[in-house]
This record gives C-alpha cells, structure tokens and sequence, in this order.
C-alpha cells in the first residue's frame, strides 16, 4: 500500500511538473507549437478522465475544526499595488462592489454588506499550491451559482471570468492583472463559493480580502483573490493572452484539477 500513489498527488505533481516548464527556464520548450499541443491535449484528458471518474459534482474532501492549519500561508500576492485597492481597504471595503455582467440578463453590483447578507455555504478544505505546500482552512461565502442564476445566464455563456483588483506584473496593455476563469460545470459545483470569511474572521488582506474564490477541485492558482467583477463570456480568447488566466497565459494549464 505504501507504493500506492494517490490520485490527488499524482495529478499535484503532474500539474507541478508540466507549470515549471517556464518556472525552471525552459521558455523555448514551453513556446514551441508542438509542445504546447502536446501540453493542451493531456489538460483535456484530465480534465475529461476527472469528471469521468468522480461525476460534476462530485465534493472535494471536507474536513473538522480539529484539522484547520495553524498556520495558511498566503499565496501569490499580500497587497495589491493600487491606488484604488488601498482606499477600499482604508475604508474597510466599504465602498467595494462586485460586479456581475457579461453574457447575463440582469447585470448586478453587490456590496460586501449585500453578498454577507445571502445565503452562505461553509466548507473546511485543503487548499493544494503549485509550489507543492498543502493548508487547511474553513471557508464562508456566497454559492457561486446561486449568483449566476439570480443574474441569468445567457445562452451563449460558456465560461465564468474573475476579474481581481491585483496588478501581479505592470504592463501597458493590461495584461499583468490577475484574471482566472472556469467553465460552467465548476461555476455550479456545490463547493465552488465566493468566500468572504476564512477560519471564522474577515478575510484578512494577504488571503484575498473583501473576496476571493473557492473552486476546491483545482490548484491553488485557480483560486482568485481580490475579486472585483465577474464576467459571463462565450470564449476566453479576447481575453489578455486568450488562455483563460492570468498563469495560464504563461505557460500554466488552464484546468488545475486534483
């Protein structure tokens, strides 16, 4: 049994592996045309070979209180760079609003005090980096689907876009700003939430405050942090580098599933 790999870690160490390509200075391999279709053909059949397996719904581990990591390291950015980002968190998030529209029928901006005030879903899960350290945290938010249906889909909506209010990389035409996306089957996946609380508290800033999301299927890059608008899309490609995130646009798959 002790030779037995499971499932969760062979396919951390898969997504680990192919993600440093780029990281380990590989940038010509991960830039040839075959490799990248080599890269595209094996992210499909994971994805497809995952939700064959475990069904669309199928939950993620959940765990107790006992289990929660006294220490959860924050991944990616602390605090964003903006002048924008620093007023709302002078003023404790209290002119912060998330915006929902693109492909939908009733486009909507939420307070903080609003989205707080909808039902919410509590889950205690592992949050899995790509850089290979795993936490467990209890996380409080809005359902996201529950959001989608009050705003309505329409028909051509394939993919849900997070925009966030990080500048990760400054750049004239915008695309150093974090941007993640899923498709419709995570989006209405019973744990994926819009997580406002973390271990019973505001979400502090280096975890992701007001907002961030919890797609807990996927690997720690999926999950955006300072969200400030939602998008409803048909395609990813007129988006930045047209890959669907601001990781995956450098080279990262752009299904992180475990």
């Amino acid at each position: 049994m002790s030779r037995i790999i499971t499932r969760r870690r062979f396919l951390i160490g898969a997504t680990m592996t192919a993600s440093a390509l780029g990281i380990a200075g590989c940038d010509a391999l991960v830039e040839n045309d075959r490799t990248k279709s080599v890269l595209k053909i094996a992210e499909g059949l994971s994805m497809k070979t995952q939700r064959f397996l475990l069904g669309d719904d199928a939950l993620a581990r959940e765990f107790t209180e006992a289990d929660i990591s006294p220490t959860f390291r924050a991944n990616g950015t602390s605090m964003p760079d903006n002048a924008r980002y620093i007023d709302w968190m002078n003023q404790r998030f209290s002119g912060w609003k998330l915006e929902v529209g693109g492909q939908v029928d009733k486009p909507m901006q939420l307070s903080l005090a609003e989205l707080k005030a909808l039902p919410a879903r509590t889950q205690i899960t592992r949050h899995d980096c790509v850089e290979g350290w795993s936490a467990i945290g209890k996380w409080t938010g809005v359902p996201l689907g529950a959001l989608l249906q009050a705003a309505g889909l329409k028909p051509e909506a394939r993919y849900i876009v997070f925009h966030c209010a990080d500048e990760y990389e400054k750049t004239l035409d915008g695309s150093g700003w974090y941007y993640e996306s899923i498709d419709l089957v995570d989006a209405f996946h019973p744990q994926t939430i819009l997580a406002h609380t973390m271990n019973g508290r505001d979400l502090e800033v280096a975890h992701g405050a007001p907002l961030r999301l919890r797609v807990e299927r996927q690997l720690g890059y999926k999950q955006a942090k300072y969200l400030t608008g939602i998008e409803a899309v048909a395609d990813l490609g007129q988006l930045y580098g047209g890959n669907g995130g601001f990781w995956e646009d450098r080279g990262y798959e752009w299904y992180a599933g475990i």
